[in-house]
C-alpha cells in the first residue's frame, strides 16, 4: 500500500506506556485511617483486622503511573503512523459515502495502547486483540497484534489495514443500530447466541471490503498483492483455522467470528461491490 504521505487522523489517543501497574507490597496506612477503621468496627461489630485488610487490599490495587517519557522504536512509530493513516482513510471514505446517502457519519476515536486498557466496555488486555467499544464509540488497538498477525501467516500492510477497517465496521453497525438489534436477537434466542454474533462479525468483514473499494477510488493506493494479503488475513483468523492451529477439534457451535471460508467470502463481497447494502449477512 502506498500509504506514506497520506493524511493522518486527529481522532487518535496514544496511551502506550500508561498502563497502571499494581503496587508491590502495598502502601502504608496512616494513623488516621487506622483510627477510622477501628471506630467503624466498633459501630458495625465487624472484625477490625478484616476491615484493615480490605483497606490495605484496595491500596495495593492503586495504579502506579510511570511519569518517565516512553521511548518507542522507529518500527513502532511507523506502525502507529500507519494505523493513524488507515483510520483517516476510513473517515474520508465513510464521510463521503454517508453524505452521498444523505446522512452524516460520526467518526470514531481510536486508542493505541499496550498492556491493559480501560474503556466504557471494561478493562481489556492487549492479548484479546483489537476491539471496538459501542459504549464510547472508540477502537482499541495494541500494535503488537500486527506481529501476531504475521506469525499467523498474514503479513503485509493491507492485512493490517483490514483489521482496523473491520473494527470501524463495528462502529458503523453501532451507529446504524445493527449491533443493538443483534443483541436483541441473542436475548430472544439465547441458544443461537453465537450464530448471531458470527453474522455481525461477517458483516464487519464485508464493511471492511467496502472501505477498501471506496478508499481505492479516492487514493489509488493499492499495489499488486495487497488484496491477496487481506484475503489471506481473513482466512488466517477464521474460527476453524484458529481451532485447528491450536490443536483442537473444529466446533462450529463455538464459532464467534465465522469460518475462514465465510470471512473470505464476505470480505471479497465488500471489495467487489463497494456497497453497504450488499453486506446484509443476516438475510443469508
Amino acid at each position: 500500500m502506498r500509504w506514506k504521505g497520506q493524511r493522518q487522523s486527529r481522532n487518535v489517543e496514544d496511551r502506550r506506556g500508561r498502563a497502571g501497574r499494581l503496587a508491590s507490597g502495598g502502601g502504608k496506612m496512616s494513623v488516621l485511617t487506622i483510627v477510622i477503621v477501628v471506630v467503624i468496627s466498633v459501630i458495625t461489630g465487624k472484625n477490625p483486622l478484616t476491615l484493615l485488610q480490605m483497606v490495605g487490599g484496595s491500596q495495593e490495587k492503586t495504579p502506579q503511573q510511570n511519569s518517565a517519557p516512553v521511548q518507542h522504536s522507529a518500527a513502532e512509530q511507523e506502525l502507529a503512523a500507519f494505523a493513524t493513516t488507515i483510520l483517516a482513510s476510513t473517515e474520508d471514505a465513510w464521510i463521503a459515502e454517508f453524505k452521498r446517502k444523505g446522512s452524516k457519519y460520526p467518526v470514531p476515536g481510536m486508542i493505541i495502547f499496550d498492556g491493559n486498557v480501560q474503556s466504557a466496555c471494561g478493562i481489556n488486555s492487549e492479548s484479546t486483540g483489537p476491539f471496538y467499544c459501542p459504549g464510547d464509540h472508540k477502537l482499541y488497538l495494541a500494535l503488537g497484534f500486527f506481529n501476531q498477525l504475521k506469525r499467523m501467516g498474514a503479513p503485509g500492510d493491507f492485512a493490517q489495514a483490514y483489521v482496523i477497517a473491520h473494527e470501524v465496521g463495528h462502529h458503523i453497525q453501532n451507529i446504524l443500530g445493527t449491533e443493538k438489534k443483534m443483541r436483541q436477537m441473542q436475548r430472544n434466542d439465547p441458544r443461537n447466541k453465537n450464530k448471531y454474533l458470527v453474522l455481525l462479525e461477517l458483516q464487519a468483514d464485508c464493511y471492511a471490503g467496502v472501505w477498501a473499494n471506496l478508499a481505492q477510488k479516492q487514493k489509488n493506493w493499492l499495489e499488486d498483492g495487497d488484496v491477496e494479503e487481506g484475503l489471506k488475513a481473513a482466512a488466517s483468523i477464521g474460527d476453524d483455522t484458529l481451532q485447528r492451529n491450536a490443536g483442537r477439534q473444529v466446533n462450529i457451535e463455538s464459532f464467534t467470528h465465522g469460518s475462514s471460508q465465510q470471512r473470505v467470502k464476505w470480505l471479497r463481497q465488500g471489495l467487489r461491490t463497494g456497497d453497504l447494502s450488499q453486506c446484509n449477512t443476516f438475510a443469508n
